[in-house]
């Protein structure tokens, strides 16, 4: 049975735009959809029922935003199989453990509770560090929510954290029917000029050719099961953070992966995953590799 797409809800803006994004997703894959909302209502109104007739207030909103966040993935997509809940915890550890039994996570980039000027909620930030599963930051221009790009990007890392990206971002392709850009930043040593690089026998040139050689071993078997799929590959001198944002601008999904660490909790991000959950053009995908 395949796994749902979890979609976390709150009744913000950000939270009806990921569910936009994750109802067409869903449709592409074949998957069903299940919208999470994080509350803890009990722990405040307490577990007695109220004296009154009705429902207590906090019960009462959390139903309500489940159940309109599901009349909104209706009307978008009625093909859509969807489900709600409501679980007893807040967002972030609602949506990890949802997560546990999901394709991917959806979140958008701001949730009710954020503050004003945040680039990415705390609860966006969580999961994408924690997950155990692929986590999707929604955010972006129309354009790029829109998927009318028909590009999308990975960052190709080591092997160690980007195989299992590498198949998401194929599938992803293959889904949408549209081109793959793979892209290996490189750097030269911060201490050579480019006279010292000459007498040195051009060791740019050589970093470019590793880079090039890391990236055909990465995509090798994953290209080979989705052959239809038109890949582009890029080596690009320069930091990975800041060349993945500029061209984020004209995709419709950047893809990263993710490595977990050793003597850390969960899934530790580093510098580029956070720079685009924070300043990418469109939605963020970091899909953590497996064990």
């Amino acid at each position: 049975m395949e796994l749902p797409l979890v979609v976390g809800v709150d009744g913000s803006d950000g939270s009806l735009l990921a569910v936009d994004w994750a109802v067409d997703e869903a449709a592409r894959h074949g998957l069903p959809l299940r919208l999470v909302h994080g509350s803890l209502w009990e722990r405040y109104e307490g577990l007695t029922p109220s004296a009154g007739p009705g429902r207590p207030t906090g019960q009462v909103m959390a139903d309500h935003i489940v159940a309109s966040a599901a009349e909104r993935a209706g009307r978008r997509n009625p093909d859509v199989k969807v489900s709600t809940d409501v679980l007893p915890d807040d967002g972030a550890d609602a949506l990890l453990h949802a997560g546990n039994n999901a394709t991917a996570v959806i979140t958008g980039a701001q949730g009710r509770s954020e503050l004003q000027g945040l680039l990415l909620g705390s609860v966006g930030l969580a999961v994408a560090a924690r997950a155990h599963c692929p986590v999707i930051v929604v955010r972006g221009d129309q354009a790029g929510l829109a998927g009318s790009h028909e590009r999308i990007l990975l960052g190709a890392g080591d092997s160690d954290t980007s195989e299992e990206a590498a198949r998401f971002a194929l599938r992803e392709a293959e889904a949408r029917g549209c081109r793959l850009e793979v892209i290996r930043a490189w750097r030269s040593p911060a201490h050579e000029t480019a006279g010292t690089a000459a007498l040195a026998g051009e060791p740019g040139r050589e970093r470019e050719e590793q880079a090039r050689a890391e990236l055909d071993a990465l995509l090798r078997e994953a290209v080979a099961e989705h052959p239809g799929v038109r890949v582009r590959r890029t080596t690009v001198e320069g930091p990975a953070r800041k060349v993945l944002v500029h061209r984020s601008a004209a995709a419709d999904l950047v893809i990263l992966g993710a490595r977990r660490r050793q003597g850390h909790f969960g899934l530790q991000l580093g510098r580029v995953a956070h720079t685009l959950l924070h300043h990418a053009g469109c939605p963020v995908a970091v899909v953590p590799q497996r064990v």
